[in-house]
Protein backbone atom coordinates (compact mmCIF):
# COMPACT_ATOMS: atom_id res chain seq x y z
CA UNK A 1 0.00 0.00 0.00
CA UNK A 2 1.26 3.53 -1.00
CA UNK A 3 0.29 6.59 0.94
CA UNK A 4 -1.75 7.35 -1.65
CA UNK A 5 -3.76 4.37 -1.01
CA UNK A 6 -3.73 4.49 2.90
CA UNK A 7 -5.46 8.05 2.40
CA UNK A 8 -7.72 6.60 0.01
CA UNK A 9 -8.71 3.94 1.95
CA UNK A 10 -9.19 6.30 5.02
CA UNK A 11 -6.06 6.66 6.97
CA UNK A 12 -4.69 9.52 6.60
CA UNK A 13 -8.22 10.95 8.28
CA UNK A 14 -8.18 8.21 11.23
CA UNK A 15 -9.58 5.39 9.25
CA UNK A 16 -8.74 1.69 8.44
CA UNK A 17 -5.42 0.89 6.96
CA UNK A 18 -7.01 -1.25 4.35
CA UNK A 19 -10.31 -1.70 2.52
CA UNK A 20 -13.07 -3.46 4.19
CA UNK A 21 -12.54 -6.53 1.71
CA UNK A 22 -9.11 -7.21 2.32
CA UNK A 23 -9.80 -7.26 5.76
CA UNK A 24 -12.65 -10.05 5.14
CA UNK A 25 -10.21 -12.15 2.79
CA UNK A 26 -7.28 -12.25 5.45
CA UNK A 27 -10.21 -12.95 8.42
CA UNK A 28 -11.57 -15.59 6.06
CA UNK A 29 -7.88 -17.08 5.08
CA UNK A 30 -6.11 -16.92 9.10
CA UNK A 31 -8.01 -19.60 10.12
CA UNK A 32 -8.26 -21.68 7.09
CA UNK A 33 -4.39 -21.69 6.68
CA UNK A 34 -4.48 -22.83 10.22
CA UNK A 35 -6.82 -25.80 9.65
CA UNK A 36 -6.10 -26.78 6.37
CA UNK A 37 -2.62 -26.84 6.09
CA UNK A 38 -0.96 -26.02 9.40
CA UNK A 39 -0.75 -29.99 10.39
CA UNK A 40 -0.08 -31.06 7.02
CA UNK A 41 3.41 -32.88 6.65
CA UNK A 42 5.72 -31.87 4.32
CA UNK A 43 4.45 -33.72 1.30
CA UNK A 44 0.84 -31.93 1.22
CA UNK A 45 2.90 -29.13 -0.58
CA UNK A 46 0.29 -29.47 -4.00
CA UNK A 47 -2.31 -28.63 -1.35
CA UNK A 48 -0.56 -25.70 0.32
CA UNK A 49 -0.23 -24.81 -2.91
CA UNK A 50 -4.11 -25.01 -3.79
CA UNK A 51 -5.16 -23.33 -0.90
CA UNK A 52 -2.83 -20.18 -1.26
CA UNK A 53 -3.72 -20.04 -5.07
CA UNK A 54 -7.49 -20.45 -4.25
CA UNK A 55 -6.76 -17.49 -1.80
CA UNK A 56 -5.17 -15.23 -5.04
CA UNK A 57 -1.09 -16.36 -4.41
CA UNK A 58 0.55 -16.93 -7.92
CA UNK A 59 2.46 -20.44 -7.03
CA UNK A 60 4.55 -22.23 -9.89
CA UNK A 61 4.78 -25.85 -9.89
CA UNK A 62 7.38 -27.31 -7.40
CA UNK A 63 6.90 -24.10 -5.22
CA UNK A 64 6.25 -24.94 -1.64
CA UNK A 65 5.39 -22.69 1.41
CA UNK A 66 5.86 -25.16 4.80
CA UNK A 67 2.62 -25.51 7.03
CA UNK A 68 3.89 -23.70 9.69
CA UNK A 69 4.57 -20.26 7.80
CA UNK A 70 2.40 -17.55 8.03
CA UNK A 71 1.25 -15.99 4.81
CA UNK A 72 -0.41 -12.53 6.21
CA UNK A 73 -2.24 -11.83 2.66
CA UNK A 74 -1.78 -14.47 -0.14
CA UNK A 75 -2.83 -12.22 -3.02
CA UNK A 76 0.29 -10.30 -2.68
CA UNK A 77 2.96 -13.75 -2.79
CA UNK A 78 3.98 -15.03 -5.84
CA UNK A 79 6.21 -17.79 -6.03
CA UNK A 80 8.50 -19.38 -9.14
CA UNK A 81 9.17 -22.89 -9.88
CA UNK A 82 11.08 -24.76 -7.08
CA UNK A 83 10.76 -22.00 -4.91
CA UNK A 84 10.44 -22.92 -1.01
CA UNK A 85 9.42 -20.98 2.13
CA UNK A 86 10.60 -22.99 5.27
CA UNK A 87 8.76 -23.60 8.57
CA UNK A 88 8.07 -20.96 10.81
CA UNK A 89 8.47 -18.10 8.00
CA UNK A 90 6.45 -14.93 8.66
CA UNK A 91 5.55 -13.50 4.89
CA UNK A 92 3.86 -10.37 6.20
CA UNK A 93 3.00 -9.65 2.54
CA UNK A 94 1.51 -5.91 3.25
CA UNK A 95 3.05 -5.48 -0.46
CA UNK A 96 3.94 -8.08 -3.14
CA UNK A 97 6.64 -10.87 -2.33
CA UNK A 98 8.20 -12.46 -5.21
CA UNK A 99 10.22 -15.23 -4.64
CA UNK A 100 12.29 -16.37 -8.30
CA UNK A 101 12.95 -19.87 -8.93
CA UNK A 102 14.28 -22.47 -6.69
CA UNK A 103 15.19 -19.59 -4.22
CA UNK A 104 15.01 -21.16 -0.87
CA UNK A 105 13.41 -18.62 2.55
CA UNK A 106 15.16 -20.90 5.28
CA UNK A 107 13.03 -21.36 8.93
CA UNK A 108 11.94 -18.18 11.10
CA UNK A 109 12.53 -15.77 8.69
CA UNK A 110 10.65 -12.47 8.22
CA UNK A 111 9.61 -10.83 5.04
CA UNK A 112 8.02 -7.60 6.03
CA UNK A 113 6.94 -5.91 3.14
CA UNK A 114 5.26 -3.27 4.89
CA UNK A 115 6.50 -0.27 6.87
CA UNK A 116 5.64 3.15 8.30
CA UNK A 117 5.96 6.79 7.00
CA UNK A 118 7.00 8.18 10.64
CA UNK A 119 7.39 11.58 9.24
CA UNK A 120 3.49 11.91 9.59
CA UNK A 121 1.50 12.20 12.18
CA UNK A 122 -0.56 9.02 11.80
CA UNK A 123 2.11 7.03 10.78
CA UNK A 124 0.40 5.83 7.53
CA UNK A 125 1.18 2.38 6.35
CA UNK A 126 3.14 1.96 3.48
CA UNK A 127 3.85 -0.85 1.24
CA UNK A 128 7.31 -1.38 -0.43
CA UNK A 129 7.98 -4.93 -2.40
CA UNK A 130 10.07 -7.50 -1.49
CA UNK A 131 12.08 -9.86 -4.63
CA UNK A 132 14.05 -12.67 -3.89
CA UNK A 133 16.28 -13.48 -7.15
CA UNK A 134 16.20 -16.97 -8.36
CA UNK A 135 18.93 -19.41 -6.63
CA UNK A 136 18.94 -17.20 -3.81
CA UNK A 137 19.51 -18.21 -0.51
CA UNK A 138 17.75 -16.38 2.80
CA UNK A 139 19.13 -18.34 5.78
CA UNK A 140 17.60 -18.99 9.25
CA UNK A 141 16.10 -16.14 11.12
CA UNK A 142 17.06 -13.46 9.11
CA UNK A 143 14.70 -10.46 8.52
CA UNK A 144 14.35 -8.69 4.65
CA UNK A 145 13.15 -5.46 5.12
CA UNK A 146 10.69 -3.04 3.04
CA UNK A 147 12.27 -2.60 -0.60
CA UNK A 148 14.35 -4.90 -0.52
CA UNK A 149 15.60 -6.34 -3.66
CA UNK A 150 18.15 -9.79 -3.11
CA UNK A 151 19.75 -10.53 -6.60
CA UNK A 152 20.16 -13.73 -8.08
CA UNK A 153 22.06 -16.37 -6.51
CA UNK A 154 22.82 -14.15 -3.27
CA UNK A 155 22.84 -15.47 0.19
CA UNK A 156 21.93 -13.66 3.10
CA UNK A 157 23.49 -15.41 6.34
CA UNK A 158 22.05 -16.34 8.93
CA UNK A 159 20.54 -13.72 11.37
CA UNK A 160 21.24 -10.97 9.38
CA UNK A 161 19.22 -8.12 8.16
CA UNK A 162 18.82 -7.41 4.86
CA UNK A 163 17.89 -3.57 3.04
CA UNK A 164 18.11 -2.16 -0.31
CA UNK A 165 19.46 -3.58 -3.25
CA UNK A 166 21.79 -7.18 -2.42
CA UNK A 167 24.10 -7.83 -5.42
CA UNK A 168 23.67 -11.46 -7.19
CA UNK A 169 25.88 -13.79 -6.47
CA UNK A 170 27.19 -12.26 -3.09
CA UNK A 171 27.03 -13.69 0.36
CA UNK A 172 25.83 -10.96 3.08
CA UNK A 173 25.73 -11.27 6.76
CA UNK A 174 25.30 -9.16 9.50
CA UNK A 175 23.16 -6.45 10.94
CA UNK A 176 22.66 -4.48 8.54
CA UNK A 177 23.91 -6.90 6.11
CA UNK A 178 27.28 -6.52 4.63
CA UNK A 179 29.51 -8.33 1.85
CA UNK A 180 31.19 -11.26 2.90
CA UNK A 181 32.66 -12.28 -0.24
CA UNK A 182 30.99 -13.27 -3.82
CA UNK A 183 29.57 -16.47 -4.19
CA UNK A 184 30.61 -19.00 -7.14
CA UNK A 185 28.21 -19.23 -9.87
CA UNK A 186 26.68 -22.03 -11.07
CA UNK A 187 24.26 -23.18 -14.21
CA UNK A 188 20.78 -22.36 -13.86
Amino acid sequence: MTILDARQSGLANGGPSFSLGNRLVRALWIPIWRIGAGWTPRQLHPWRRFLLRAFGAKMAPGSDVRGSAKVWYPAHLEMHEGAIIGPGVNVYSMGRITIGRKALVSQGVHLCAGTHDFDTPLFQLVAKPITIGAHAWVAAESFVGPGTRIGEGAVVGARAVAFGELQPWTVYSGNPARVIRQRRRFEI
